[in-house]
């Protein structure tokens, strides 16, 4: 008696466990990617140890990011150009004051970026980029142009609502990315350092930052209104 088919019934219930697997694959790429960077720095990353630790075949990886520089691409566009497209969102719809939208962007980078892994791109940056003209020109497209209109953005309205007082935009975008820079640096650098007497906390410096930036920035209280006599 000639055998029965095999009832292809039985493995229906994995396909779609197949499917959500494969759908999840290139962020476990991005983040096994991205862990491997900050550990090990660009240069002695091997896409063999990032194929393994996240569990593919290099074959696999390599379908997906043709090279180790496209697959550091990938990983700065995941990492941070999402979070500055949601920065740039949250001034777009921000309604109350300036002060509080700056702490908040402030709040966004430090949970998203600053506290995470991908603070350690800013390292890589300083370390390695700069000597690679390609990925130098790709990170100031991808990442300083978009953070600093953003940020931009958000002192201009400041200055246009009469919130804060003239000054030059870009001088004090400049003044409040040196707070993020900083302390990515810090946490890679000083901040392993175990005996150090003077630990820094993340977010109370920051904030401290902030506000004697605004300080800075907010008119002075009785100041006339442009136009007022």
């Amino acid at each position: 008696m000639p055998n029965a088919p095999a009832d292809s019934s039985a493995d229906a219930p994995h396909a779609p466990q197949r499917q959500r697997r494969k759908a999840a694959r290139p962020q476990e790429l991005l983040e096994a990617a991205l862990s491997q960077f900050v550990t090990k720095g660009l240069a002695a990353t091997r896409m063999d140890d990032v194929a393994r630790l996240a569990g593919v075949s290099k074959g696999t990886l390599y379908l997906y990011y043709a090279s180790k520089e496209e697959l550091f691409k990938a990983v700065v566009r995941d990492a941070l150009g999402l979070v500055i497209a949601e920065g740039s969102e949250i001034v777009d719809r921000w309604e109350d004051s300036t002060a509080d939208l700056l702490n908040q962007l402030a709040h966004t980078w430090w949970t998203r970026i600053g506290a995470s892994k991908a603070s350690g791109i800013f390292k890589l940056v300083v370390a390695e980029v700069g000597n690679i003209p390609e990925l130098a020109k790709f990170y100031v497209e991808e990442v300083i142009v978009p953070s600093h209109v953003l940020l931009g953005r958000a002192v201009q309205r400041g200055i246009d609502r009469q919130e804060f007082r003239q000054m030059d935009v870009t001088a004090v975008v400049h003044a409040l990315a040196a707070t993020a820079q900083f302390l990515a640096l810090y946490e890679h650098c000083v901040g392993n350092c175990p005996d150090n007497p003077f630990p820094l906390e993340p977010e109370t410096f920051m904030q401290t930052q902030i506000q004697l930036l605004l300080h800075g920035l907010q008119m002075p209280p009785g100041t006339p209104s442009k136009g007022t006599p």
